[in-house]
């Protein structure tokens, strides 16, 4: 296997990166306050009934998760769930992980097995290389901030054409521009579309506005092509006479376009640079946004005291954008 997976443990988070041939084929970013990873088991006690029968609050360690269907338990009863979607860090209204109740006993509250972490996921994709230490940043030379700033901008160029991936609570939706024949650019765009969801990890419901096509044989190629292409496991619609066409994949986390867009992702780069800055006293300057998100997260700016052996101060700038923070000796 050609693919080679650069993977960097964080202060607050994971970052991967997955080469091949010189290109970023896929980019991945896995926050330590994700909570459980889809997957994990826990025996967690049922904290609030919002819905009887159909939708409860539950409590797994210190973080909190949706179970749906509820079957039958009384507030403070033990249930043995499985998480079958991480929570998610939206703006205004994070999301909390989903759960479903499985067989086993609930004697004892706790976690039964955890979740696959980023690296488990990612073996046997290609050859694993851990990154440490400040040395060379391999993964920022190997391309993490154009993928991390094409994630942000939604903007995903290919030949004859541009993508523009827009995350909403219903759906991610792509859209396709470009100039030229409608099916030459549909027929170009599809590759890139399929390309850009396993770049991106794009999951859940997926909305793709292709050029409007005559014809019933020209939007049965664009979707033998997609069906080629997309990562496996998918469904999808046929594409209707207006070029869309939906496409649904498991929704396991968050996509790296919605994690890049997250409260406290360029809280957690800062924090990346100033580690990477070498030794002693660091100023942290940044949006008031980012320096608020800091402070009520101490704990990650002592860790980064510790590592780079001095005191850090943090420093509000509203004349910075929020993502232009600033690292100072």
């Amino acid at each position: 296997m050609s693919a080679e997976i650069l993977i960097e443990r964080g202060i607050g988070a994971t970052r991967a990166l997955v080469i091949d041939g010189g290109a970023v084929i896929a980019a991945h970013f896995e926050r330590d306050d994700d909570g459980p990873a889809a997957g994990a088991v826990h025996v967690a006690r049922l904290t609030k009934i919002l819905e009887p029968g159909r939708r409860g609050i539950m409590r797994l360690a210190e973080h909190e998760g949706l179970i749906e269907p509820l079957p039958y338990c009384p507030e403070g009863g033990l249930l043995r769930v499985e998480v079958t979607r991480a929570a998610l860090h939206e703006s205004g209204r994070p999301r909390l992980a989903k759960l479903r109740n499985i067989e086993g006993d609930a004697v004892a509250e706790g976690e039964v097995r955890a979740g696959p972490d980023l690296a488990t996921r990612l073996a046997g994709q290609g050859r694993l290389m851990r990154l440490s230490g400040p040395g060379e940043d391999r993964l920022e030379a190997a391309g993490w901030s154009e993928a991390v700033e094409a994630a942000r901008s939604g903007h995903v160029a290919f030949a004859g054409g541009l993508l523009t991936i827009s995350p909403t609570p219903a759906m991610t939706v792509i859209d396709i521009d470009g100039p030229g024949d409608p099916e030459a650019l549909a027929l170009a765009a599809a590759g890139a579309v399929s390309a850009a969801i396993a770049c991106f990890d794009i999951q859940g419901s997926i909305g793709v506005d292709f050029p409007t096509l005559e014809g019933k044989a020209a939007r049965a190629r664009i979707g033998e092509l997609l069906d080629a292409t997309l990562p496996a496991p998918f469904e999808r619609t046929a594409v209707n006479g207006w070029g869309f066409v939906q496409i649904v994949r498991p929704r396991r986390r968050a996509s790296f376009v919605e994690a890049v867009r997250a409260p406290g992702f360029a809280a957690l780069e800062l924090l990346r640079r100033a580690g990477r800055s070498g030794a002693g006293n660091r100023t942290l300057a940044a949006h008031p946004a980012v320096i608020g998100w800091l402070e009520r997260h101490p704990g990650l700016v002592r860790e980064l005291a510790q590592s780079l052996g001095g005191d850090i101060t943090l420093h509000a700038d509203p004349a910075l954008a929020m993502v232009a923070g600033d690292v100072h000796a």
